[in-house]
């Protein structure tokens, strides 16, 4: 599993810059402004040192002592094109119940549902790493583990 975890983290890493700047861009229009996408840009580089390195602490540990998944752990990301779109003042958007009762920290919309929101390059690594995790813990645990 780790050369999939490996890619999985690999790929958030060089993916997650460009959808924290897409979701300051859906909600401001683009072209954005030069000083809106320098901030943009600098939110994605610090979501990427927040989140990659937790992520990657999650996949190296062992099956049956991760305490989350990898989608959750990046879903913490929506705090930086959040923290851009607060500051340039854009009111928060309606959402329905289920969403503000399941992420109350996200005003904006912006939590994806899967990796391929992130980016479509995502979507295979992410697969990949859930078929692989499924797979030890069969042969760990046996077909009737549940």
């Amino acid at each position: 599993m780790d050369d999939e975890a490996d890619a999985l983290a690999d790929a958030v890493e060089a993916h997650l810059p460009g959808w924290v700047v897409r979701s300051v861009e859906r909600l401001v229009g683009p072209p954005l402004d030069p000083q809106v996408q320098e901030a943009a840009a600098a939110a994605g580089r610090a979501a990427v040192a927040d989140v990659v390195p937790e992520l990657r602490r999650l996949l190296a540990a062992d099956i049956d002592e991760q305490w989350s998944n990898p989608l959750a752990v990046v879903r913490r990301a929506v705090a930086y094109p959040t923290a851009v779109l607060e500051a340039l003042g854009v009111p928060p958007v309606g959402r329905d119940d289920l969403a503000e009762a399941q992420f109350p920290d996200d005003a904006y919309d912006l939590t994806p549902a899967s990796f391929a929101e992130i980016a479509p390059a995502l979507a295979e690594p992410g697969l990949v790493w859930g078929a692989a995790k499924a797979l030890a813990h069969r042969a760990r645990h046996g077909a009737g583990a549940g």
